[in-house]
C-alpha cells in the first residue's frame, strides 16, 4: 500500500534544494530545509515550509552530518528524506540508517549505492550483466610490476583510477612503462588521501572520448526506464560544464543501443528512483561503460525539457510506492536543450572560484528558458560549497535554433558581484568544434587559452570602458560604490570589456 507524503526534508542547499522544494509544493507535499550558520538566509531556507539549523558553515559540520539531517526530519515530522546530489546523495551508510530511523529515502537503496559507488565491483557487476566495459582489471592493483605486465597486455595509453574516486579525483594517464611505479604511487596516495581508500585499478586509456550519459528511472522491483542521453562532454577540470540532449554525437541506432545498455545497468542492481549511467564514447563508435550516479544528476533539466518529464516528481512517486509514472513507449526526445552551469569562478584564472554578494542580477526571460537558482540579489555566496550558483536550460525546436536562444539569453543574463563564467559560455558557443558537435572531452583544454579568449574591442568599446572605469573610479572616492565586490575589479579589463558588450554593465 502506498504511503502518501506529508512532508519531506530536503538534505541539500542552493539549486537543487530549490528545484525539490519547488517539486514538493507542485504536489501539495510540505518541505523541511536545513541550514549551515552562514545559510540562514539563502533562498532554499527562505522557500522551505521550515527550516532546521544543522550546524556551522564546513559542510563537515553541517551538510554532511547525517544524524543531524536525521533528527531534523524526525523532530519535524517529515516522513522521507530527498538527499539531491552531491553531500550525502550517495552514502549507503546514511540511506540505511535514513531507513532504520523509520523514515523513507527518496533513492536507491543503499546496496545499489555501494555496488555502484565502488568502481571495481561496478565494472565485475556490468559485466556480469553483459554491458561494455573498457578493457582493464576488475581487481585493485598495488604492485608496479604487476600493473605494467597489465598495461603491456591493454596497450598503452593507460589510466590509473581510483575505485572509490571521483569529481576527477584519483585519475593519471599512463603513457609508457617508465612512468609506471612513479604514477601508480602518487594516484595511490591521492585516493587515500582523498577517499580513505588508495585501491587503483587499471584501464585503457580512451583518446579524444565523448562523454554521454542515460536517464533512467527504476521502480525497485525490476521495473526500469530509460528517459533517453545527455552530451556533457564540455568540461573543465573533469567536471562539467555545458551540457546537451540529444546527443549531437549519435545516430539512432547508436542511441538505442547505449539507452539499452543504461537499462540492463540498472536493471542488474535492482534501481530505485532516478539514476544516470554514464558512458565513453570512443572516437570508432564503441561505447564503454563509465560509472553510474546513483541519484538526481545535475543536468536533469535538459532531459526534461526535451522528454515533457519531472524527474523529482517521479521520484517521489517511486519513493511513495506508487511504482513508475512515466511507460517508455510513450517518451520521446522533441527539439533541443542547451544548460549552461553558472559557476561563480574566473575563466581567466584557470577557473578559480569566486565570492561576493550579489549586487544586481536581472534573469533572461522568453520561450524555451528555464533558470534553476539558488541565489537573488544581495546574497553573499560563500565560500564554503561548490561554486555553481545556477544553471541556465534553453530549449529550441533543433539545435542550431537552441544555440541562437543560448546566445541571446547569456547576453540578457545580468549578474554583477562574484566574477563568473557566462562570457565563457558565449566563448565557448562560437566555437567550430562546438557548433558541428565534434567536440570530446578535451575541448576547453585544448580551444580555451585563458590569457586569450575574449575578443578584441573595437575603439568605440575600448572608449566605453574608458568612460565606465573613470564612472566607477569617481563614485569609488566619493564612497557611492561597492569595492568589496570582487565583480567591480576593472583589472581584468577585457572581462569587464565583454560584460559590458553583453550586457552585464
Amino acid at each position: 500500500m502506498a504511503q502518501k507524503f506529508s512532508k519531506v526534508l530536503v538534505a541539500n542547499r542552493g539549486e537543487i534544494a530549490v528545484r525539490i522544494i519547488q517539486g514538493l509544493r507542485e504536489m501539495g507535499i510540505a518541505s523541511v530545509a536545513v541550514h549551515s550558520d552562514v545559510d540562514r538566509t539563502a533562498l532554499h531556507v527562505l522557500m522551505a515550509d521550515e527550516a532546521v539549523a544543522i550546524g556551522p558553515a564546513p559542510a563537515a559540520e553541517s551538510y554532511l552530518v547525517g544524524e543531524r539531517v536525521i533528527e531534523a526530519a524526525k523532530t519535524t515530522g517529515a516522513e522521507a528524506i530527498h538527499p539531491g546530489y552531491g553531500f550525502l546523495s550517495e552514502n549507503g551508510p546514511f540511506s540505511r540508517a535514513v531507513e532504520e530511523a523509520g523514515l523513507v529515502f527518496i533513492g536507491p537503496k543503499a546496496e545499489t549505492m555501494e555496488v555502484m559507488g565502488d568502481k571495481l565491483s561496478a565494472r565485475r557487476r556490468m559485466r556480469a550483466a553483459g554491458v561494455p566495459v573498457v578493457p582493464g582489471t576488475d581487481e585493485a592493483v598495488r604492485d608496479p610490476e604487476v600493473a605494467t605486465e597489465i598495461a603491456d597486455g591493454i596497450g598503452y595509453p593507460v589510466l590509473l583510477k581510483a575505485s572509490a574516486g571521483g569529481g576527477g579525483k584519483g585519475m593519471r594517464i599512463v603513457r609508457e612503462a617508465g612512468e609506471m611505479a612513479g604514477a601508480l604511487r602518487r594516484t595511490m596516495g591521492e585516493a587515500g588521501a582523498s577517499f580513505g581508500d588508495d585501491s587503483i585499478f587499471v584501464e585503457k586509456y580512451v583518446e579524444n572520448p565523448k562523454h554521454i550519459e542515460v536517464q533512467v528511472l527504476g521502480d525497485g522491483k525490476g521495473e526500469v526506464i530509460h528517459v533517453f542521453e545527455r552530451e556533457c562532454s564540455v568540461q573543465r577540470r573533469h567536471q562539467k560544464v555545458i551540457e546537451e540532449s540529444p546527443s549531437p554525437s549519435l545516430t539512432p541506432a547508436l542511441r538505442e543501443r547505449i539507452c539499452d545498455a543504461a537499462v540492463q545497468t540498472a536493471k542488474a542492481v535492482d534501481y530505485r528512483g532516478a539514476g544516470t549511467v554514464e558512458f565513453i564514447l570512443a572516437p570508432d563508435g564503441e561505447f564503454y561503460f563509465l560509472e553510474m550516479n546513483t541519484r538526481l544528476q545535475v543536468e536533469h533539466p535538459v532531459t526534461e525539457m526535451v522528454t515533457g518529464t519531472d524527474l523529482v516528481r517521479a521520484m517521489v512517486l517511486v519513493a511513495q510506492g506508487d511504482g513508475l509514472c512515466y511507460r517508455q513507449e510513450d517518451l520521446v526526445q522533441r527539439g533541443w536543450s542547451l544548460e549552461f552551469r553558472l559557476y561563480a569562478e574566473d575563466p581567466g584564472k584557470g577557473f578559480t572560484p569566486s565570492i561576493g554578494r550579489i549586487e544586481s542580477m536581472t534573469v533572461p526571460l522568453g520561450p524555451g528558458v528555464r533558470l534553476d537558482t539558488g541565489i537573488y540579489e544581495g546574497f553573499d555566496v560563500p565560500i564554503h560549497y561548490d561554486p555553481m550558483l545556477a544553471k541556465l536550460v534553453v530549449w529550441g525546436e533543433d539545435r542550431d535554433q537552441a544555440i541562437a536562444r543560448g546566445k541571446r539569453v547569456l547576453r540578457e543574463f545580468v549578474l554583477h558581484g562574484p566574477v563568473h563564467n557566462l562570457p565563457f559560455h558565449l566563448w565557448a558557443l562560437d566555437q567550430p568544434a562546438f557548433l558541428d558537435g565534434s567536440y570530446t572531452t578535451h575541448f576547453v583544454e585544448e580551444a580555451f587559452d585563458p590569457a586569450d579568449w575574449l575578443p578584441a574591442l573595437t575603439d568605440e568599446e575600448r572608449q566605453a570602458i574608458i568612460a565606465a572605469v573613470a564612472l566607477y573610479e569617481s563614485e569609488r572616492r566619493s564612497g557611492d560604490s561597492t569595492p568589496e565586490s570582487t565583480d567591480a575589479s576593472v583589472g581584468n579589463w577585457r572581462l569587464n570589456a565583454l560584460r559590458a558588450m553583453t550586457g552585464n554593465r
